[in-house]
């Protein structure tokens, strides 16, 4: 058994923050979760939750008090921009006693993310999920209004990994030796087009759900009616069109840290079927 420990969460109410809180919890550790904003935060009992910012580290030392572990966003603030203050936040949390930090990768290189790659204060690891079984979320008002899904590139190739995964390698690395200097790229266990994702929502809800692929101009259209920015039309067309290797192979990253395998897009859909219900 692990000895219990108590970890530091930036970030604790994104997705994949409150999937960290969740798996320290689960395997016994104190958390300790930071937030701009505590009355508007919901924690799972036990949960201590600090206020704090990413952007003005030296207001944060009361929260790193008697932590082992620290769990870095790369940005911060309400304009959600790069955190500059990498270099700041980890002199506190040396000087704090912190020995384990992990960060998740912003999709790009990072001042934060790089202040930890250069530190050798403590044990740094880069958590680089790939893309988030969660984004299929997106569906779940087409497919309770009309069954179905549109979508384009519909034969691109994606090892999504499950949310959850990404929360227990962070919990492993935040809590035991050996993960210090590593950059561990997380995919679930399988690569599946959009097809395959489709019918395994289909499965699970127990419908027939229609894929409908859109053009490459009817996309553009649809993510700018939708509100996107230019430059995330802009990454969704690369990323969606010429999908990088690393993010349609398997990595087996997740059962070699957890010693289990990474959870399925069949087992994700069970446990959002009610969502692609309507009802939650």
């Amino acid at each position: 058994m692990t000895q219990t420990q108590k970890i530091l969460v930036t970030g604790a109410t994104g997705t994949v923050g409150r999937q960290v809180v969740a798996e320290l919890l689960d395997r016994g550790h104190e958390v300790r979760a930071l937030t701009r904003d505590a009355a508007r935060a919901s924690f799972p009992a036990g949960v201590e939750v600090v206020e704090g910012d990413l952007t003005e580290p030296d207001g944060l030392a009361p929260a790193l008090e008697g932590v082992t572990g620290l769990h870095l966003i790369t940005f911060g603030g309400a304009a959600f921009s790069p955190l500059e203050t990498g270099p700041r936040l980890l002199e506190l949390a040396r000087s704090a006693g912190v020995r384990r930090v992990t960060v998740l990768h912003g999709g790009g290189p990072t001042p934060l993310e790089d202040a930890v790659r250069a530190d050798d204060g403590v044990d740094g690891t880069v958590l680089m999920p790939v893309e988030f079984m969660a984004n299929a979320l997106e569906w779940a008002d087409g497919i309770v209004a009309a069954g179905e899904v549109r979508e384009p590139f519909v034969d691109r190739l994606s090892s999504m990994v499950h949310e959850g995964d990404i929360g227990a390698v962070a919990a492993v690395a935040l809590t035991q030796e050996g993960h210090g200097g590593q950059e561990y790229v997380i995919t679930g266990p399988e690569v599946l087009t959009v097809g395959d994702k489709v019918k395994t929502i289909a499965a699970a809800v127990g419908r027939e759900i229609t894929l409908i692929e859109l053009t490459k101009e009817e996309a553009v259209a649809q993510w700018r009616a939708a509100g996107l920015p230019e430059d995330v039309v802009g990454f969704l067309l690369e990323a969606y069109g010429n999908t990088p290797e690393v993010g349609r192979t398997v990595s087996g990253i997740v059962e070699k840290v957890t010693g289990r395998p990474a959870r399925s897009f069949a087992q994700w859909a069970a446990e959002h079927a009610d969502t692609f219900r309507g009802q939650s």
